[in-house]
């Protein structure tokens, strides 16, 4: 009888450790940051630079730390912005991320810059980008994305392209 209850004993915990263990697991694995219609802009042969673009939307107040891609030397997050009718664009320390709230990557405001490319992007290419996200509890989050490469004349959801020619 005492070996049928320890047996029972063991089973019983050994299913309780692996319902705790997956509960866990789901509970990290569970997306903090979402991010949504990621693109990068395609080159020309030579060009240097290229921009990277997507959504961001984190669950709880957040800070877009950095990015980083294998197709570049440098990645920098940069912000556009207009002074007295005069463009600005230059790199920012960090984006803030307000909990539920989507943060528009694009040519217009904030953006990735991919600079010292390491070869051209052609259009339909995958490139993969790295992004660091550090939430108000001080937890760091790191989400991979690959954003297709699209012709500079692209708009921002292809979802929604009503009729234009590329």
């Amino acid at each position: 009888m005492n070996a049928l209850l320890n047996a029972v004993s063991r089973s019983f915990v050994s299913r309780a450790v692996a319902v705790a263990l997956l509960a866990g697991v789901s509970l990290t694995a569970a997306a903090q940051t979402r991010v949504e219609d990621p693109w990068v802009r395609a080159t020309v042969a030579g060009q240097p630079s290229s921009g990277a673009f997507m959504r961001i939307t984190a669950d709880t107040d957040s800070t877009l730390l950095n990015v980083t891609s294998p197709v570049a030397k440098d990645v920098q997050i940069h912000e556009m912005s207009m002074t007295n009718d005069v463009m600005r664009m230059g790199p920012v320390d960090a984006v803030p991320l307000p909990a539920g709230k989507t943060v528009a990557l694009d040519p217009d405001g904030y953006h990735v810059m991919l600079m010292g490319l390491n070869g051209q992007i052609k259009q339909g290419d995958q490139v993969p980008l790295t992004l660091t996200v550090k939430n108000a509890r001080g937890e760091t989050e790191v989400v991979n994305v690959t954003a297709p490469a699209r012709a500079a004349a692209a708009p921002m959801d292809m979802a929604h392209d009503h009729g234009m020619t590329h």
